[in-house]
Formats: structure tokens, C-alpha cells, sequence
């Protein structure tokens, strides 16, 4: 297994682990709703989408027989993506006490959006693949096995 496809999936637990901390905090203190945009974020952008994309990252070129695209760029993805993700939250984590923090949010979307178009970008020339393979007929000479 490639180290950025691990490190996809356990980055998604850490970022689910924090996401589930906001929630909690946030049903025990209901001032801390503030911190709502942080909560969602960790869990869906953290969470959820690192997991998919370490998922796919490991599925999608076993499903269609094609090596990735670039490993150089998945490796790019996962450090765009969660340098964006935490600087993101972190913006939002401090945007009531400081509004500078509005620019962190900016830079860590950025960021982490570029991240994501690298991933869509490296998965579709993955899909392209070098050219068809045979099916298994053509590989055993134009002969079907019997059904």
C-alpha cells in the first residue's frame, strides 16, 4: 500500500476523532456552537473526503488495470489537502476572537481545493489509462469459455 494512501485513511480517523470531540463539546456547551463550521468541516472534509480519496486511491487502479496516473501528484493531494484542512479550521476555530483568521479560512479553502482538483485530475487520466487491455476471450485466442 503507497504511504499516502495510509496516510489518507488515518488521516480521516484523526480528523473523525476531532470531529466527533467538536460534537461533543458542542452538546455539553451550547455557546460552542460557534465552532459549528470546524465541526462540519473536520467531518466531512476531513473525514469523509480523505477517506474516499485514500480509498480510491488504492481501488480504482486494481478495479481498471491501470497503474495511477502520478504518484508525485497524489503526494502533492494529500499535503494540499490536509495543510488546507487544518489551516482552514484553524481559521475557523479563531475567527470569533480574531477576525484576521477570515484569511487563514481563504488560504486553507484554496488550498485545500487544490488538493481536490489534483485528486479529480489524477484519477481521470488513471480511468484514460494507458489503452485497453484485452478482455479475457481476446486473451485466450477469440475463444469463449463454455457458461
Amino acid at each position: 500500500m503507497d504511504w499516502f494512501v495510509r496516510y489518507f485513511i488515518k488521516s480521516a480517523l484523526v480528523y473523525l476523532g476531532l470531529g466527533i470531540c467538536f460534537g461533543i463539546w458542542m452538546g455539553f456547551v451550547p455557546n460552542a456552537t460557534i465552532y459549528r463550521p470546524a465541526h462540519a468541516h473536520l467531518n466531512l472534509l476531513g473525514f469523509v473526503s480523505m477517506l474516499i480519496f485514500g480509498v480510491a486511491y488504492h481501488v480504482i487502479p486494481r478495479f481498471t488495470g491501470h497503474a495511477l496516473h502520478s504518484r508525485r501528484l497524489a503526494e502533492l493531494h494529500w499535503w494540499a489537502s490536509n495543510v488546507g484542512l487544518v489551516v482552514l479550521v484553524l481559521g475557523f476555530v479563531f475567527l470569533p476572537w480574531a477576525p484576521g483568521a477570515r484569511l487563514a479560512i481563504e488560504v486553507g479553502a484554496v488550498l485545500a481545493a487544490i488538493g481536490a482538483f489534483l485528486f479529480i485530475y489524477n484519477l481521470w487520466r488513471t480511468l484514460d489509462g494507458p489503452g485497453p487491455k484485452p478482455s479475457p476471450p481476446e486473451a485466450l485466442g477469440g475463444r469463449r469459455l463454455p457458461t
